[in-house]
């Protein structure tokens, strides 16, 4: 079993096992079908109050990951994402809608899974 992420415009594949959308809000523009999403997870994303402050701003993401990772310690949706990767019996991957990859929301809770925050 392996963990990945990969934005929500980026073509589905067999490759991606169980697909969990972490974002709050549904990416703009993608269908249901075209997303091919097996969980939602909304509340798994970072508070409204902490995606407001960060803004996606670069120069702002240490901050930002170690709020989130914080938020992750507390938050009782971890153990719904657990159970769905425990149960999983091949990848699992992690939808965003973010541009940035490397300063997104599912980055910071993919290392959080692999104990890296």
């Amino acid at each position: 079993m392996k963990l990945h992420i990969k934005r929500a415009y980026e073509k589905a594949t067999e490759d991606d096992g169980i697909r969990i959308l972490v974002d709050r809000i549904w990416p703009r523009g993608i269908s249901k079908e075209k997303a091919a999403i097996d969980h939602w997870i909304k509340d798994i994303a970072p508070t409204a109050e902490l995606r407001k402050w960060y803004g996606h701003d670069p120069e702002k993401y240490q901050e930002f990951r170690e709020r989130y990772c914080k938020e992750l310690d507390e938050n009782p949706h971890v153990a719904e994402l657990m159970e769905i990767i425990s149960e999983s019996h091949g990848n699992v991957t992690l939808v965003f809608a973010a541009k940035d990859e490397e300063h997104s929301n599912a980055k910071v809770l993919l290392d959080w899974l692999g104990s890296k925050c």
